[in-house]
């Protein structure tokens, strides 16, 4: 963990999926504060993320890089890879999205871009070691000061800007029981950012139970993941942990991530990912 040297519910509800930049440059001055953040940023569940600035420019009429959409007038991304291990793609959503949010506080915009994008120069650029998988990359840039009549409709097919209830994310002592905002000790408001995290297709993977000494974290598996392929909810995950952590520390509230054992009876397509001990 680091400093966070910014406001975190700010950068969290500012934050969107920027599809359409502007011409403005990031600086070299930016690029090297961006790098520097970066260095500092752990996380708890595996290894370090490698990341990497790429220059490489998009049409003004845009080009499909993905399956997010199509990225109109960018120039400049980042490259994310890392070991490939158990953990690493928690770390990587966890890591990467304090790093996202770090760059919306200094007024720039970004949009994850993992899975099925086309790494052939990417890849060049990037030099992924054969231990390593190359799973995002992330336009990096300034805004044009309005959305695309794309981008919006594009926002309102994903429901990009709604999310599940509470009642439907966040269960006490077992999965019929929904947790009450009273019952939290204090974890409400890190709850809440948790819920407000981006994840792949806006399909909210994460399920939380609460038993009064720990908040369990399950992966609810709602997107098919092909043989050999790499399960982007697993990142989203991390994004969402991300949110959880960074404001629970901003409350003061301490505990610490750990591996349990839990006994509870799941719900189908929901996986154990990790426990925060309440200390």
């Amino acid at each position: 963990m680091t400093q966070l040297d910014f406001n975190l519910k700010d950068a969290v509800s500012s934050r969107y999926s920027m599809r359409t930049f502007s011409s403005k440059e990031v600086s070299a001055e930016t690029r090297r504060k961006i790098l520097d953040y970066a260095e500092k940023i752990s996380n708890p569940f595996g290894p370090k993320i490698r990341i990497k600035f790429i220059e490489k420019e998009t049409s003004a009429e845009g080009e499909k890089l993905g399956t997010y959409g199509i990225i109109k007038n960018a120039k400049l991304f980042l490259g994310v890879a890392v070991k490939n291990v158990p953990g690493a793609q928690e770390g990587l959503g966890y890591e990467f999205e304090q790093l996202v949010l770090y760059m919306t506080s200094l007024g720039l915009g970004s949009c994850w871009i993992g899975g099925t994008f086309d790494r052939g120069a990417f890849a060049q650029a990037m030099k992924p070691e054969s231990d390593e998988i190359f799973t995002i990359i992330c336009p990096v840039g300034y805004g044009t000061g309005k959305k695309r009549l794309f981008e919006k409709i594009m926002r309102l097919n994903l429901k990009a800007d709604k999310r599940l209830p509470w009642n439907s994310l966040f269960f006490k002592d077992d999965f019929e029981k929904p947790l009450e905002k009273s019952d939290c000790c204090g974890y409400e408001d890190a709850l809440e950012l948790l819920r407000q995290a981006p994840s792949a297709v806006n399909k909210q993977p994460w399920r939380i139970l609460f038993d009064g000494k720990a908040f369990h974290f399950f992966e609810n598996h709602s997107m098919a993941v092909a043989e050999g392929a790499v399960d982007i909810q697993r990142v989203d995950m991390g994004i969402g942990l991300n949110h959880f952590h960074l404001a629970a520390q901003e409350k003061g509230l301490a505990g610490h991530f750990e591996k349990t054992q839990t006994s509870v009876q799941l719900p189908e397509n929901t996986e154990y990912v990790i426990s925060w001990i309440v200390d």
